[in-house]
């Protein structure tokens, strides 16, 4: 019998008592976070208990406040290293402070502290938001991956955000109760800025602060995230100068900052504008032709699901979630090889040549966007399968609204 069947929780829910969830949470930035901000939104509305442990600083804790959520400081850096012991007694406090039904843990380091904390003491569900070994080589990943093999004994539930993540871990031979339930975005912050395509992206590059290099009428190629190695701007970079080299008037905006800031400014060539993180990403997005995303690695990235409910195409490397993102029948002209600066610069170039395609593509991938990926079906889902973990029958419509 698994270790978390032989544990009885730390606090047993009635009946009519609202469900109090904690989610364990280390990245207080990018796309954790904001998936955690988005289910803690729908869970506080729906009259659920949610409580984010967090280190301090970054948007998450007082994104989390200001859609309901408690906040409970969680020290924890983002790699594992001699703090883990510190960072697994932290958690324990956490957990015994806020007493919650369900622990909820979100990507590798809580995974790994929240789960050695708990020991199936308190119903667990673990989403790793992308496999903690493909973001490492070597030892390091043989660790990573063992570790995984035998944590899943805490998780009551390894949450997957892409079948394709769930497949991975399977066959690493991580054995573990799964559920697949994709990634969602706002539908209603994330959408076309107006009827009009063309209008709506002239309105939103004259709102951008462009400087007097990357100004002029050429085709904008965004790509937006967290400059590191997972998301592979190094790799777009390498084929922007052969882009370049057959259109000379396309321009590439890079939206976000990160640990590679500086290493990439200086493998950029001329007229890449590197914009800095910005706390609202839907101009950058409504300004772009196409949005490119060359990551290494994934479970399913927020940022071409946001990109195409504001009605934009995307160009994306073939890793975990991309396919299961798209629309149907745009891989052929929208799914890259990942570390292939060659194929990229190829797609870049057919694409961003082609404005009737870019409208058409973009077309679809709005329609798409809001047809699969609606965050509050996301919500819903995990709401869901907390309650199926607990044994309790789901609140009726009205129950939630009386509260």
């Amino acid at each position: 019998m698994r270790a978390a069947e032989r544990r009885r929780p730390l606090r047993v829910p009635t009946q009519h008592s609202p469900l109090t969830v904690l989610h364990l949470v280390q990245p207080v930035d990018g796309g954790v976070a904001r998936v955690v901000i988005d289910l803690v939104r729908a869970q506080s509305a729906a009259g659920l208990r949610a409580v984010v442990g967090c280190p301090r600083g970054g948007r998450l804790g007082d994104d989390v406040r200001a859609a309901g959520a408690e906040v409970v400081t969680w020290r924890a850096g983002r790699a594992p290293g001699p703090e883990l012991p510190a960072e697994v007694l932290g958690a324990r406090r956490v957990i015994r402070r806020v007493r919650p039904d369900v622990l909820h843990c979100h990507s590798a380091k809580a995974g790994l502290a929240g789960r050695l904390a708990a020991r199936g003491r308190v119903p667990t569900v673990f989403q790793p938001h992308a496999w903690s070994f493909d973001a490492v080589g070597g030892a390091t990943a043989a660790l990573a991956l063992r570790w995984e093999r035998f944590g899943a004994r805490w998780a009551d539930r390894v949450l997957c955000v892409s079948e394709a993540e769930r497949r991975a871990g399977a066959a690493e031979r991580i054995t573990a109760h799964w559920s697949v339930i994709r990634n969602g975005v706002d539908l209603d912050h994330f959408r076309p800025g107006g009827p009009d395509r063309d209008q709506d992206r002239a309105r939103a590059r004259s709102e951008l602060p462009w400087p007097a290099a990357v100004q002029g009428d050429g085709p904008l190629a965004v790509c937006v995230g967290r400059l590191c190695r997972q998301k592979g701007q190094d790799v777009l970079l390498q084929a922007w100068r052969e882009v370049l080299g057959n259109l000379p008037t396309a321009r590439l905006a890079l939206v976000g900052d990160g640990p590679d800031t500086e290493r990439l400014r200086r493998a950029a060539p001329p007229g890449v504008l590197f914009a800095g993180a910005a706390s609202d990403i839907r101009p950058w997005l409504r300004a772009a032709d196409l949005v490119v995303l060359p990551s290494r690695w994934e479970g399913m990235a927020l940022a071409p699901l946001e990109a195409m409910a504001c009605g934009r195409p995307v160009l994306v490397s073939d890793v975990s979630g991309a396919r299961e993102s798209l629309p149907p029948g745009q891989g052929r002209l929208c799914l890259v090889p990942p570390e292939d600066p060659t194929a990229l610069a190829k797609a870049l170039g057919r694409l961003l040549a082609e404005p009737r395609l870019l409208a058409e593509l973009g077309e679809q991938a709005g329609q798409h966007a809001r047809t699969d990926f609606d965050v509050r079906r996301t919500s819903d889902a995990v709401t869901g399968l907390y309650h199926e973990l607990l044994g309790r029958p789901r609140p009726s419509n009205q129950e939630r609204i009386s509260r």
